[in-house]
């Protein structure tokens, strides 16, 4: 599979980036992760959770047939089981260092494992992958957040909800941290984006699909970046862009 991919964070209005992300082609995987927990545990608890994800990655990629920290489940794809295992790994290395200073940190994620097998995405809490097919975009994650939560109990969100946006429901060092796995289908022309609530909250639906059908991966990131920066966007900003090449 020929793919084109690439990745920004901007640090926003914020005295410090706690976002962290990974383009890893060779590998096939592709993360955004969000971090919780104040200065210090937020920039700790996304850059834990990416080097986990890689790290593994990096260990499967030279031994295909290395311990997984978690048993397989048949009825999932290898893809599928990938984000599962890295998922829970980096909840046992989060757990292990809130301690001290540190003792509040966590994560959300949200990853992308792709193969020419097939495809999943993992994600905890509330950033987003979103694909683009045929001009219509979709968000194929769905938040695990208080407004979600609600909606489930068929309640909608009082109106100017504005505050219960980032009470999100599930993160990784938490002990609610159970990612949602799901089997993608990819094809010729699909374009993938990654990104964290720093960069859809500003631009919303229209803003995206403005710049998702740029001629490359790398254009893709740096436009989205700067229209989420432009637009106002206090939070951190990342965006991770994979273009699948047209057959």
């Amino acid at each position: 599979m020929r793919m084109d991919s690439a990745g920004q964070t901007h640090i926003g209005r914020r005295p410090h980036n706690e976002d962290a992300f990974c383009v890893a082609p060779e590998l096939g995987l592709f993360v955004v992760a969000d971090g919780l927990g104040g200065q210090e545990g937020g920039e700790v608890a996304s850059r834990c959770v990416v080097d986990t994800f890689v790290g593994f990655g990096l260990r499967l990629g030279q031994d295909r047939d290395s311990t997984w920290p978690t048993v397989p489940d048949p009825r999932r794809s290898r893809e599928e089981n990938l984000l599962a295992a890295c998922s829970a790994l980096a909840q046992r290395n989060l757990q292990a260092q809130r301690v001290g200073r540190l003792r509040e940190m966590a994560s959300t994620v949200v990853a992308l494992a792709v193969s020419e097998h097939g495809a999943a995405v993992a994600h905890v809490g509330d950033s987003r992958l979103y694909r683009l097919r045929g001009g219509k975009l979709e968000s194929l994650t769905r938040d695990h957040s208080l407004i979600e939560e609600l909606r489930d109990a068929g309640m909608e969100p009082p109106g100017g909800s504005g505050n219960l946006r980032h009470l999100i429901t599930r993160a990784l060092g938490t002990e609610n941290a159970e990612p949602t796995v799901q089997r993608l289908q990819t094809e010729p022309g699909d374009v993938f984006l990654l990104c964290s609530d720093g960069l859809y909250e500003p631009l919303g639906v229209e803003g995206l699909m403005k710049r998702l059908t740029m001629s490359s991966a790398r254009e893709v990131c740096d436009a989205l970046v700067a229209d989420a920066y432009e637009a106002g966007g206090k939070d951190n900003i990342t965006a991770v862009v994979l273009r699948v090449a047209d057959a």
